[in-house]
């Protein structure tokens, strides 16, 4: 456990550094208009639903290294292929979504352009993902947003930045970083002649991991969708701002599970049930105590870093925030079954059943309470889908259902040896 807490702690930093740009974009959006926020948030709404739907190729990847002990270079040849072949259909429909569809989608004819290479990169990492690589994985992570920032400055060095340019450079940037790690994959020896017989063989595992995908981010987004056709783009640009801030918790957790990925894959059952438990109690004990914090610093930093209109996304916040600190748990479970137990299909159906009940929720509540409600709905949600998962995960493992729900000594020694490291850290 130990590489593990170094791996995860590399991987927060980095991810943290990675946030830390793309709020740094968000502002610069922030302050040219709320409505321009909200467009903003939509647009990287809909291209988050183009890669989740698209990325349970890095996860076949992973799994082929981590499971299988493979080195799939014929299958990264074919997966290669396959994403630029459906990045150009996806390409295709945006534009035609940017062109009929509502005016608050209008953008998206920006990503229609980069398309054909967006999926590259978040698909080519399933390498290292699968090798416990952090380092690789880090610099893909930080790499798109720093160079977004860096086009943004030179765009401001010449004339005001609008949202044009914001959303120009945010594509720009994941084209250039997806060419750039085909580059590296191809020096690094790692292609070989595509095999689209292994590829077919995988895709009924891709399918379940990108529908899973798909309904998790769509569970997250749906109360955005919800409030701008109710209450429109202004309010969405408010709300967005608790939601990228409430996310902010599952970079912790997500690290962790992240760094612990392919120990969670191995054949031994009892041995990756132990590894998922401590993942998940490890991960939730650490948001327990971040929470807080992290919406005294937004109290502080948003009215002033944002604007005093960005003031009303702090209720919205403090409802948000119970619910996503329950989630966090959720990315260990959902990696037991789809890395060990090979069934990507029990997240994504606990998933599915959250995303209903936020949209249905979401649906009645924001009438009534606004934001606020979108809010609300997410919390509940997110409660619901964590006890369903937590209860599958004890049946699969054979395991107490007390056992998952309740952390027993070892907790206390895990988070002794992280204060450990975090101190030899700095």
């Amino acid at each position: 456990m130990d590489s593990v807490a170094r791996g995860t702690l590399i991987n927060l930093t980095t991810r943290l550094a990675g946030v830390g740009l793309v709020l740094a974009i968000t502002a610069i959006t922030a302050r040219v208009s709320t409505q321009a926020q909200g467009a903003f948030a939509l647009f990287t709404s809909v291209e988050g639903v183009l890669l989740a739907l698209m990325s349970g190729f890095g996860i076949a990847l992973a799994r082929r290294i981590s499971h299988h002990g493979e080195q799939p270079g014929a299958l990264v040849a074919a997966t290669v292929l396959a994403c630029v072949g459906l990045g150009v259909v996806a390409g295709a429909l945006l534009w035609a979504f940017a062109a009929w569809g509502p005016p608050a989608y209008h953008w998206l004819w920006v990503l229609a352009l980069g398309a054909p290479a967006l999926l590259l990169a978040p698909n080519l990492q399933g390498l290292w993902l699968g090798q416990g690589r952090m380092a690789p994985m880090a610099r893909l992570a930080l790499a798109p947003p720093l160079l977004a920032l860096l086009m943004l400055g030179i765009v401001a060095a010449w004339q005001p930045v609008s949202l044009g340019a914001v959303l120009g450079t945010w594509v720009a940037a994941k084209v250039c970083v997806g060419l750039a790690a085909l580059f590296v994959l191809w020096r690094g020896v790692y292609l070989a002649e595509a095999d689209f017989g292994a590829l077919q063989r995988e895709l009924p595992f891709v399918a379940t991991i990108g529908v899973t995908n798909l309904i998790g981010l769509l569970n997250y987004r749906v109360g955005l969708f919800v409030v701008e056709r109710q209450i429109g783009l202004q309010a969405t640009g408010v709300y967005s701002i608790a939601v990228v801030i409430a996310e902010l918790l599952w970079f912790v957790s997500g690290s962790l599970t992240q760094a612990s990925y392919a120990r969670i894959g191995t054949h031994e059952r009892a041995q990756a049930a132990a590894t998922t438990l401590r993942v998940v109690h490890l991960g939730v004990a650490v948001l327990l105590g971040a929470a807080p914090l992290l919406w005294l610093l937004a109290r502080w930093l948003v009215p002033a870093v944002l604007g005093a209109a960005y003031a009303d996304s702090l209720l919205p916040l403090a409802l948000l925030l119970p619910g996503a600190l329950i989630f966090g748990g959720a990315s260990g479970l959902s990696a037991y079954f789809t890395n060990h137990a090979g069934q990507p299909r029990v997240p994504a159906l606990v998933a599915l059943v959250s995303l209903l009940l936020n949209a249905a929720l979401s649906i009645a509540l924001v009438p009534r309470l606004g934001i606020a409600g979108a809010a609300v709905a997410a919390s509940l949600s997110y409660a619901t889908s964590v006890a369903i998962v937590a209860v599958a995960f004890a049946r699969h493992a054979g395991l107490p259902l007390r056992r998952v729900l309740l952390p027993g000594a070892q907790l206390g020694a895990d988070l002794r040896m992280l204060y450990r490291i975090v101190k030899a850290w700095r």
